[in-house]
């Protein structure tokens, strides 16, 4: 059986007159502080990580998750890198996002929040309104993007838009017009496709902003074409043949020579 590690989330501060509690923090804040956790520990694509286990104790309140004690060392030495730094701009994007999210709301709650794991060592990350956990202002452009993988969703009663999951990137929401999706004649759905679509990339990190809006649906296939390559490696072949090594390469110089 896999060992386990824990990371620990202790908030504590007040909810108006009262100590803050298990039984008067609410399950939207739960919710919330679970999702950033796990972009914690996981920042990248989620569809194959481990089991993550969950509970709230008292003491304020202390969240509790567990999971592969290998992924706790590697969130324990980010904790360490943090604190020693005093800076988060080196973190993953997600990961870094996580430590926004607590910073604001350590701000906005006047709360303290206490991040340490279950590692003899571990150093306690402390985040509260005297702390500045927060990305240096960095050069965001107006990009435009290919996207290529296989379409999991697409639509949406309101703001519709295409979920496609890539290899390199994982999951990708692209806005969508409702129009656009209306006029697609064949179903779309667990179909491999390009995309192209415009959004905001970070020049320093390679980040993609959230908001990525759609230009044009790219159908492609991935099928080789055997009898195609042969073809053309003969046509390579015969060419190659035909051609003077010697005076090839003294024509690609220019007549130029060391």
């Amino acid at each position: 059986m896999e060992k386990l590690g824990y990371i620990e989330l202790h908030i504590s501060g007040k909810k108006g007159a009262f100590d803050i509690n298990p039984d008067n923090y609410d399950i939207r804040d739960i919710i919330i502080d679970i999702q950033h956790v796990e972009n914690l520990l996981f920042p990248g694509e989620k569809s194959n990580r481990p089991i993550i286990s969950y509970r709230i104790d008292d003491g304020s309140v202390k969240h509790i998750f567990k999971t592969g004690v290998q992924y706790i060392i590697g969130l324990n030495a980010i904790l360490y890198q943090v604190i020693l730094s005093n800076n988060i701009d080196f973190l993953e994007p997600n990961t870094a996002k996580a430590m926004e999210y607590f910073q604001d709301a350590a701000i906005k709650k006047d709360i303290s929040i206490n991040i340490k794991t279950s590692q003899p060592d571990t150093p306690n990350l402390i985040i509260d309104k005297t702390t500045n956990f927060r990305r240096t202002l960095s050069t965001w452009v107006d990009s435009e993007f290919y996207f290529y993988g296989k379409i999991t969703n697409a639509g949406g009663k309101d703001k519709a838009n295409i979920h496609l999951v890539t290899s390199e990137l994982g999951t990708i929401i692209i806005q969508t017009p409702q129009s656009i999706l209306e006029e697609l004649e064949n179903n779309i759905l667990y179909k491999s496709y390009g995309i192209r679509a415009i959004g905001r990339q970070n020049l320093e990190t390679g980040e993609i902003e959230s908001g990525l809006k759609f230009l044009e649906m790219i159908d492609y296939t991935t099928i080789i074409n055997d009898e195609y390559l042969k073809k053309l490696r003969k046509k390579a072949m015969n060419w190659l043949q035909n051609i003077k090594p010697d005076e090839w390469l003294s024509e690609v110089r220019g007549g130029y020579e060391n």
